[in-house]
Protein backbone atom coordinates (compact mmCIF):
# COMPACT_ATOMS: atom_id res chain seq x y z
CA UNK A 1 0.00 0.00 0.00
CA UNK A 2 1.36 3.16 -0.82
CA UNK A 3 2.08 6.08 1.74
CA UNK A 4 -0.75 8.13 0.71
CA UNK A 5 -3.35 5.55 0.80
CA UNK A 6 -1.96 4.51 4.01
CA UNK A 7 -2.69 8.29 5.51
CA UNK A 8 -6.22 7.98 4.15
CA UNK A 9 -7.47 5.03 6.42
CA UNK A 10 -5.05 5.68 9.84
CA UNK A 11 -6.86 6.94 12.36
CA UNK A 12 -5.37 9.30 15.17
CA UNK A 13 -4.18 7.73 18.29
CA UNK A 14 -5.98 10.40 20.07
CA UNK A 15 -7.45 13.82 19.77
CA UNK A 16 -4.81 16.27 18.34
CA UNK A 17 -3.82 19.34 21.03
CA UNK A 18 -1.70 22.28 20.36
CA UNK A 19 -0.01 24.57 23.25
CA UNK A 20 2.04 27.23 22.05
CA UNK A 21 4.08 28.86 25.31
CA UNK A 22 4.36 32.62 25.14
CA UNK A 23 6.06 33.98 22.61
CA UNK A 24 5.68 31.82 19.58
CA UNK A 25 1.97 32.03 19.74
CA UNK A 26 2.45 33.46 16.22
CA UNK A 27 3.72 30.24 14.69
CA UNK A 28 1.25 28.12 16.66
CA UNK A 29 -1.54 29.92 14.84
CA UNK A 30 -0.43 29.26 10.98
CA UNK A 31 0.72 25.96 11.94
CA UNK A 32 -3.12 25.46 13.62
CA UNK A 33 -4.51 26.67 10.19
CA UNK A 34 -2.45 24.66 8.19
CA UNK A 35 -2.81 21.22 10.37
CA UNK A 36 -7.03 21.99 10.07
CA UNK A 37 -6.76 22.56 6.30
CA UNK A 38 -4.67 19.01 6.28
CA UNK A 39 -7.46 17.56 8.38
CA UNK A 40 -10.24 18.78 6.80
CA UNK A 41 -8.85 17.82 3.30
CA UNK A 42 -8.03 14.18 4.74
CA UNK A 43 -11.59 13.14 5.86
CA UNK A 44 -13.10 15.08 2.85
CA UNK A 45 -11.65 12.36 0.76
CA UNK A 46 -14.33 9.78 -0.42
CA UNK A 47 -11.72 7.27 0.82
CA UNK A 48 -11.40 8.51 4.64
CA UNK A 49 -13.97 7.16 7.08
CA UNK A 50 -15.96 9.50 8.93
CA UNK A 51 -13.80 11.51 11.24
CA UNK A 52 -12.94 10.39 15.26
CA UNK A 53 -14.52 12.59 17.44
CA UNK A 54 -12.05 15.12 17.90
CA UNK A 55 -9.98 14.55 14.62
CA UNK A 56 -11.14 17.26 12.62
CA UNK A 57 -11.58 20.65 14.51
CA UNK A 58 -11.68 23.82 12.58
CA UNK A 59 -8.65 24.89 15.45
CA UNK A 60 -7.21 22.60 17.16
CA UNK A 61 -5.09 25.28 19.79
CA UNK A 62 -5.43 25.29 23.67
CA UNK A 63 -4.50 28.32 25.47
CA UNK A 64 -1.96 27.85 28.54
CA UNK A 65 0.00 30.60 30.54
CA UNK A 66 2.58 31.22 32.91
CA UNK A 67 2.06 33.72 35.08
CA UNK A 68 4.51 35.08 37.70
CA UNK A 69 4.43 36.15 41.04
CA UNK A 70 6.03 39.69 42.78
CA UNK A 71 9.15 37.22 43.26
CA UNK A 72 9.76 35.84 39.97
CA UNK A 73 8.16 32.79 41.22
CA UNK A 74 6.23 31.32 38.81
CA UNK A 75 3.54 28.90 38.12
CA UNK A 76 1.84 26.98 34.39
CA UNK A 77 -1.81 26.09 33.97
CA UNK A 78 -3.51 25.37 30.98
CA UNK A 79 -7.17 27.02 30.37
CA UNK A 80 -9.15 23.85 29.23
CA UNK A 81 -8.69 20.40 29.84
CA UNK A 82 -5.84 18.14 27.67
CA UNK A 83 -7.32 14.81 29.35
CA UNK A 84 -6.68 12.16 26.70
CA UNK A 85 -5.61 14.22 24.33
CA UNK A 86 -2.31 14.10 21.90
CA UNK A 87 -0.82 16.84 23.24
CA UNK A 88 2.13 19.38 21.36
CA UNK A 89 3.72 22.01 23.53
CA UNK A 90 5.29 24.70 21.40
CA UNK A 91 8.08 26.60 22.82
CA UNK A 92 10.68 29.51 21.26
CA UNK A 93 13.52 29.63 23.86
CA UNK A 94 15.37 32.34 21.70
CA UNK A 95 12.55 35.18 22.19
CA UNK A 96 14.25 37.58 24.71
CA UNK A 97 11.43 40.34 23.28
CA UNK A 98 8.95 39.33 26.56
CA UNK A 99 9.80 40.19 29.84
CA UNK A 100 8.64 39.90 33.78
CA UNK A 101 9.09 42.07 36.67
CA UNK A 102 10.97 40.62 39.65
CA UNK A 103 10.50 43.22 42.83
CA UNK A 104 9.76 46.01 40.65
CA UNK A 105 13.04 45.19 38.44
CA UNK A 106 12.19 44.55 34.84
CA UNK A 107 14.00 41.00 33.31
CA UNK A 108 13.74 39.87 29.72
CA UNK A 109 13.01 36.14 29.15
CA UNK A 110 16.06 33.67 29.02
CA UNK A 111 16.61 30.09 27.37
CA UNK A 112 16.37 29.59 30.89
CA UNK A 113 13.28 30.95 31.89
CA UNK A 114 11.54 29.89 28.56
CA UNK A 115 12.64 26.16 29.54
CA UNK A 116 11.35 26.75 33.11
CA UNK A 117 8.13 27.98 31.82
CA UNK A 118 7.64 24.71 29.26
CA UNK A 119 8.49 22.22 32.29
CA UNK A 120 5.42 24.28 34.39
CA UNK A 121 3.16 23.65 31.53
CA UNK A 122 4.35 19.67 31.14
CA UNK A 123 3.79 19.16 34.94
CA UNK A 124 0.01 20.79 34.46
CA UNK A 125 -0.36 18.09 31.66
CA UNK A 126 1.21 15.29 33.25
CA UNK A 127 -1.41 12.43 34.27
CA UNK A 128 -4.07 14.03 31.75
CA UNK A 129 -2.75 14.44 28.40
CA UNK A 130 -2.57 10.57 26.48
CA UNK A 131 0.74 11.54 25.23
CA UNK A 132 2.78 14.79 25.37
CA UNK A 133 4.87 16.26 22.60
CA UNK A 134 7.51 18.30 22.70
CA UNK A 135 7.95 20.75 19.62
CA UNK A 136 11.09 23.13 20.65
CA UNK A 137 12.64 24.16 16.74
CA UNK A 138 15.72 25.71 18.08
CA UNK A 139 17.55 23.14 20.49
CA UNK A 140 17.66 24.41 24.37
CA UNK A 141 21.30 24.57 24.96
CA UNK A 142 21.89 22.54 21.98
CA UNK A 143 24.90 24.77 21.11
CA UNK A 144 26.61 23.02 24.12
CA UNK A 145 26.17 19.83 23.02
CA UNK A 146 29.34 17.70 23.95
CA UNK A 147 31.96 17.57 26.96
CA UNK A 148 35.33 19.02 25.50
CA UNK A 149 36.87 19.56 29.31
CA UNK A 150 35.41 19.65 32.70
CA UNK A 151 32.68 21.81 31.81
CA UNK A 152 28.89 20.92 31.82
CA UNK A 153 26.50 19.14 29.12
CA UNK A 154 23.57 21.07 29.33
CA UNK A 155 21.60 19.57 26.27
CA UNK A 156 21.42 15.77 27.31
CA UNK A 157 20.45 17.61 30.87
CA UNK A 158 17.56 18.96 29.57
CA UNK A 159 16.46 16.06 27.38
CA UNK A 160 17.04 13.61 30.56
CA UNK A 161 15.09 16.14 32.41
CA UNK A 162 12.26 15.93 29.76
CA UNK A 163 12.25 12.72 29.20
CA UNK A 164 11.72 11.99 33.06
CA UNK A 165 8.51 14.05 32.86
CA UNK A 166 6.85 12.05 30.53
CA UNK A 167 7.86 13.77 27.32
CA UNK A 168 7.28 10.85 24.56
CA UNK A 169 8.48 13.10 21.32
CA UNK A 170 11.00 16.09 20.80
CA UNK A 171 10.27 17.68 17.42
CA UNK A 172 13.57 20.17 16.59
CA UNK A 173 14.93 21.83 13.47
CA UNK A 174 18.13 21.77 12.27
CA UNK A 175 20.21 20.74 15.87
CA UNK A 176 23.49 22.15 16.14
CA UNK A 177 24.57 18.24 17.02
CA UNK A 178 21.70 15.81 16.47
CA UNK A 179 23.68 13.29 18.08
CA UNK A 180 22.76 14.75 21.09
CA UNK A 181 19.85 12.79 21.14
CA UNK A 182 21.62 10.01 22.09
CA UNK A 183 21.48 10.79 26.11
CA UNK A 184 17.62 9.73 25.51
CA UNK A 185 17.82 6.51 23.47
CA UNK A 186 14.49 5.15 24.70
CA UNK A 187 12.30 8.66 23.49
CA UNK A 188 11.25 9.84 20.42
CA UNK A 189 13.21 12.39 18.57
CA UNK A 190 13.19 13.97 15.04
CA UNK A 191 15.46 16.83 13.74
CA UNK A 192 14.31 18.29 10.52
CA UNK A 193 16.21 20.35 7.99
CA UNK A 194 14.25 23.05 5.44
CA UNK A 195 16.63 22.40 3.11
CA UNK A 196 13.62 22.40 0.39
CA UNK A 197 11.70 25.64 2.23
CA UNK A 198 15.11 27.54 1.43
CA UNK A 199 15.57 26.51 -2.22
CA UNK A 200 11.84 27.31 -2.86
CA UNK A 201 12.15 30.75 -0.68
CA UNK A 202 15.04 31.66 -2.99
CA UNK A 203 13.58 30.78 -6.23
CA UNK A 204 10.50 32.78 -5.49
CA UNK A 205 12.48 36.23 -4.58
CA UNK A 206 15.24 35.73 -7.46
CA UNK A 207 13.71 35.07 -10.43
CA UNK A 208 16.82 34.66 -12.52
CA UNK A 209 18.18 32.14 -10.18
CA UNK A 210 19.94 29.33 -11.99
CA UNK A 211 20.67 25.90 -11.13
CA UNK A 212 23.32 24.35 -12.65
CA UNK A 213 27.13 23.87 -12.21
CA UNK A 214 27.57 27.05 -14.63
CA UNK A 215 26.07 29.14 -12.63
CA UNK A 216 25.39 27.81 -9.16
CA UNK A 217 27.55 26.76 -6.02
CA UNK A 218 27.31 26.23 -2.43
CA UNK A 219 29.44 26.89 0.34
CA UNK A 220 29.90 25.59 3.70
CA UNK A 221 31.58 28.62 6.06
CA UNK A 222 32.89 26.11 8.22
CA UNK A 223 33.41 22.37 9.04
CA UNK A 224 30.59 21.80 11.40
CA UNK A 225 28.00 22.75 8.22
CA UNK A 226 29.74 20.40 5.77
CA UNK A 227 26.72 17.86 6.12
CA UNK A 228 24.07 20.35 5.03
CA UNK A 229 26.28 21.83 1.81
CA UNK A 230 26.97 18.58 0.87
CA UNK A 231 23.50 17.25 0.49
CA UNK A 232 22.32 20.76 -0.92
CA UNK A 233 25.18 20.48 -3.68
CA UNK A 234 24.77 16.97 -4.30
CA UNK A 235 20.63 17.22 -4.76
CA UNK A 236 21.34 20.47 -6.99
CA UNK A 237 24.31 18.95 -8.80
CA UNK A 238 26.79 21.75 -8.39
CA UNK A 239 30.05 22.22 -7.29
CA UNK A 240 30.68 22.37 -3.62
CA UNK A 241 33.21 24.51 -1.28
CA UNK A 242 33.75 25.43 2.33
CA UNK A 243 35.50 27.86 5.04
CA UNK A 244 37.23 26.43 8.24
CA UNK A 245 37.80 29.12 10.97
CA UNK A 246 41.92 29.71 12.41
CA UNK A 247 41.39 30.21 15.64
CA UNK A 248 43.64 31.32 18.72
CA UNK A 249 43.52 28.80 20.85
CA UNK A 250 45.92 30.62 22.93
CA UNK A 251 43.26 32.91 24.29
CA UNK A 252 39.33 33.11 25.41
CA UNK A 253 36.82 35.81 24.38
CA UNK A 254 33.38 35.81 25.53
CA UNK A 255 33.60 32.12 26.42
CA UNK A 256 35.15 31.13 22.92
CA UNK A 257 38.70 31.22 21.42
CA UNK A 258 38.75 34.24 18.48
CA UNK A 259 38.74 33.16 14.85
CA UNK A 260 42.12 34.59 13.79
CA UNK A 261 41.17 34.06 10.06
CA UNK A 262 39.04 31.95 7.38
CA UNK A 263 40.33 29.63 4.96
CA UNK A 264 38.63 28.32 1.57
CA UNK A 265 38.76 25.06 0.22
CA UNK A 266 37.50 24.26 -2.79
CA UNK A 267 36.79 25.33 -6.74
CA UNK A 268 36.64 29.10 -8.40
CA UNK A 269 33.83 31.17 -7.45
CA UNK A 270 34.51 33.42 -10.06
CA UNK A 271 31.03 34.32 -11.78
CA UNK A 272 29.05 31.90 -10.18
CA UNK A 273 26.13 33.03 -7.51
CA UNK A 274 27.04 31.22 -4.35
CA UNK A 275 24.55 30.00 -1.37
CA UNK A 276 26.24 29.88 1.63
CA UNK A 277 24.04 27.63 4.38
CA UNK A 278 24.41 26.83 7.94
CA UNK A 279 21.87 26.77 11.38
CA UNK A 280 21.68 30.33 12.77
CA UNK A 281 23.32 33.47 12.57
CA UNK A 282 24.36 34.32 15.88
CA UNK A 283 25.97 37.91 15.77
CA UNK A 284 26.93 37.48 12.17
CA UNK A 285 30.37 38.24 11.90
CA UNK A 286 31.74 34.74 10.36
CA UNK A 287 29.08 34.66 8.00
CA UNK A 288 29.82 38.37 7.01
CA UNK A 289 33.40 37.63 6.78
CA UNK A 290 32.79 34.54 4.80
CA UNK A 291 30.16 36.66 2.77
CA UNK A 292 33.18 39.13 1.78
CA UNK A 293 35.96 36.90 1.01
CA UNK A 294 33.25 34.92 -1.77
CA UNK A 295 32.92 38.74 -3.32
CA UNK A 296 36.29 39.12 -3.22
CA UNK A 297 37.25 35.93 -5.10
CA UNK A 298 34.62 37.00 -7.90
CA UNK A 299 31.39 35.79 -6.90
CA UNK A 300 28.13 37.08 -8.54
CA UNK A 301 25.50 37.22 -5.88
CA UNK A 302 25.59 35.72 -2.61
CA UNK A 303 22.49 34.52 -0.97
CA UNK A 304 22.82 33.32 2.84
CA UNK A 305 20.15 31.08 4.01
CA UNK A 306 20.49 29.78 7.96
CA UNK A 307 17.80 28.36 9.52
CA UNK A 308 17.57 30.19 12.54
CA UNK A 309 18.66 34.45 12.33
CA UNK A 310 18.82 35.73 15.49
CA UNK A 311 21.19 38.80 14.94
CA UNK A 312 22.64 39.09 18.60
CA UNK A 313 24.20 41.98 17.90
CA UNK A 314 21.63 43.98 15.26
CA UNK A 315 21.11 44.61 11.56
CA UNK A 316 24.00 47.58 11.14
CA UNK A 317 26.47 45.24 10.24
CA UNK A 318 24.09 43.31 7.07
CA UNK A 319 22.94 46.72 6.41
CA UNK A 320 26.25 47.73 5.32
CA UNK A 321 27.50 44.66 3.70
CA UNK A 322 23.97 44.76 1.57
CA UNK A 323 24.76 48.36 1.01
CA UNK A 324 28.28 47.62 -0.58
CA UNK A 325 26.89 44.65 -2.56
CA UNK A 326 28.80 42.11 -0.47
CA UNK A 327 25.69 39.91 0.38
CA UNK A 328 22.33 40.15 -1.65
CA UNK A 329 19.98 38.03 0.45
CA UNK A 330 19.49 36.71 3.73
CA UNK A 331 17.12 33.93 4.16
CA UNK A 332 15.74 32.20 7.49
CA UNK A 333 12.70 30.62 8.45
CA UNK A 334 9.87 31.85 10.91
CA UNK A 335 10.62 28.90 13.81
CA UNK A 336 12.24 31.56 15.78
CA UNK A 337 11.49 35.03 17.06
CA UNK A 338 12.80 37.92 14.60
CA UNK A 339 13.79 41.01 15.75
CA UNK A 340 11.38 43.29 13.69
CA UNK A 341 13.31 45.60 12.06
CA UNK A 342 14.62 42.36 10.47
CA UNK A 343 11.30 41.63 8.76
CA UNK A 344 11.47 45.08 6.59
CA UNK A 345 14.70 44.76 5.05
CA UNK A 346 15.03 44.81 1.61
CA UNK A 347 17.55 41.84 1.24
CA UNK A 348 15.66 39.29 3.96
CA UNK A 349 12.98 36.23 2.96
CA UNK A 350 11.19 34.67 4.65
CA UNK A 351 11.35 30.68 3.93
CA UNK A 352 7.88 29.45 6.11
CA UNK A 353 7.81 26.37 7.67
CA UNK A 354 4.39 26.68 9.19
CA UNK A 355 2.62 23.72 6.70
CA UNK A 356 6.12 21.11 7.02
CA UNK A 357 5.87 21.24 10.68
CA UNK A 358 1.90 21.21 10.03
CA UNK A 359 2.17 17.76 8.19
CA UNK A 360 5.12 16.49 10.66
CA UNK A 361 2.55 17.26 13.71
CA UNK A 362 -0.12 15.41 11.90
CA UNK A 363 2.01 11.96 10.70
CA UNK A 364 3.42 11.93 14.59
CA UNK A 365 -0.60 12.06 15.89
CA UNK A 366 -1.38 9.35 13.77
CA UNK A 367 1.45 7.27 14.56
CA UNK A 368 2.85 7.10 11.20
CA UNK A 369 6.67 7.29 9.89
CA UNK A 370 8.08 11.01 9.22
CA UNK A 371 10.21 10.09 6.50
CA UNK A 372 7.46 10.96 4.12
CA UNK A 373 7.99 14.53 5.02
CA UNK A 374 11.46 14.22 6.30
CA UNK A 375 13.13 13.38 2.88
CA UNK A 376 13.08 16.33 0.13
CA UNK A 377 14.63 15.17 -2.54
CA UNK A 378 11.48 14.42 -5.05
CA UNK A 379 10.34 18.00 -3.75
CA UNK A 380 13.80 19.31 -4.76
CA UNK A 381 13.35 17.87 -8.13
CA UNK A 382 9.93 18.94 -8.62
CA UNK A 383 11.07 22.59 -7.82
CA UNK A 384 13.45 22.80 -9.85
CA UNK A 385 11.79 21.42 -13.11
CA UNK A 386 9.02 23.98 -11.88
CA UNK A 387 6.75 21.98 -9.98
CA UNK A 388 6.68 23.76 -7.01
CA UNK A 389 4.62 22.20 -3.99
CA UNK A 390 2.87 24.11 -1.64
Amino acid sequence: MQMSDTLEYSRPIAPIRIAALAGCQELAQEVDHKLAKIRRDSYQNKKQAAAPQGAAEKSFLVGCECPRFGTGEGRGYLKESVRGADLFLIVDITNYSLTYHVCGHENHMSPDNHFQDLKRIISAATGKAHRINVVMPFLYEGRQHRRTKRESMDCALALRELSMMGVSNLITFDAHDPRVQNSIPLNGFDNFYPTYQFLKALMKSVPDFKVDNDHLMVISPDEGAMSRAVYFSNILQVDMGMFYKRRDYSTVVNGKNPIVAHEFLGASVKGKDVVIIDDMISSGESMLDVARQIKERGANRVFICCTYGLFTDGMAKFDEYHKKGWIDKVITTNLNYRIPELLDRPYYVEANMSKYLASIMDLINRDMSTDKVRSSNQKILNLIKGKAED
